[in-house]
């Protein structure tokens, strides 16, 4: 990128807030506070615009290399030739004056095109439910085919999802200054985090952190992803989709999300605030 090239967005801005507070004495008081940054994301395969979600506009080429690989638009990420990113000033893409957008173009294998032009679907991004623009039923693409059981998977228990997700409490640097974002981490069997990535989306922040795992070659190894968030169905069908065995989530999962991991053979927990985890899916754990 040249030096008069245009900048990324920034991840985080300050704005100017007033506080109230309704107890008394009332207090008033004025204050920079720190936002998360959330700007259009235009993800583009081989010249052809796909998908546009909204984004922290940070880890871009991770986040565009693992939507394509939960997505199943690419089988590996050796199916990925090449990733630009390249920010679009604001009233440069007809967007209003002030926002910017970022264009990331991805170089993918011509089978891998040819199928993803196959699919009659439209996204309109992952940050909501994960079904926005889907034209019917089967273009939910909800089939999941069963997991192999990795030997270590009993290892995922209790002691170590709430051992992991108290040290993801420690390790959200975003969340800390805006209060806004969510956050996807890689785990040992130890519970220890190797890996974290955040985003004002939960299933941008799971698209980055499986991205980033692919670039440095961990898929597939002892492991599991812990979400500052619900257990959607979406969440899950992205983990089992790059053989990723175990979840866990701060919160609740849907019904849907226990379903698609019963199917899946995921090892699912949920609700993970020590001193309490709760178990919604073994996962296809082999029998002793």
């Amino acid at each position: 990128m040249s030096d008069d090239a245009p900048a990324l967005p920034p991840s985080t801005m300050h704005t100017a807030v007033t506080q109230y507070g309704l107890q008394a004495p009332h207090i008033e008081s004025s204050m920079l506070q720190m936002l998360a940054g959330e700007v259009p994301v235009a993800l583009v395969f081989n010249g052809i615009s796909h998908a546009v979600m909204m984004v922290t506009p940070d880890d871009l080429p991770a986040l565009a290399l693992g939507f394509a690989l939960t997505e199943g638009i690419i089988d590996q990420p050796a199916d990925c030739y090449d990733i630009q990113v390249q920010p679009l000033p604001g009233g440069s893409t007809g967007l209003p004056d002030g926002i910017d957008a970022v264009q990331v173009t991805l170089d993918i294998a011509t089978r891998c095109m040819t199928r993803l032009q196959t699919k009659r679907r439209s996204l309109s991004g992952r940050t909501g439910c994960g079904i926005c623009g889907v034209e019917s039923f089967v273009g939910l693409d909800l089939d999941c085919p069963p997991l192999p059981a990795p030997p270590w998977l009993a290892q995922v228990d209790a002691t170590t999802v709430l051992h992991g997700m108290q040290a993801l409490h420690a390790n959200q640097p975003l969340h800390r200054q805006t209060h806004s974002t969510h956050a996807a981490a890689w785990a040992n069997l130890a519970g220890e985090l190797l890996c974290v990535m955040e985003d004002v989306g939960r299933h941008n922040a799971l698209d980055k952190l499986i991205g980033q795992l692919a670039q440095a070659d961990l898929l597939g190894t002892p492991g599991f992803v812990l979400l500052s968030s619900r257990g959607s169905h979406e969440l899950v069908r992205k983990c089992a989709r790059v053989g990723i065995a175990a979840l866990a989530t701060l919160s609740a999962p849907t019904a849907m999300g226990v379903r698609m991991a019963q199917l899946a053979q995921l090892r699912l927990w949920g609700q993970c605030r020590a001193p309490l985890a709760t178990l919604y899916a073994p996962g296809g754990i082999p029998p002793a």
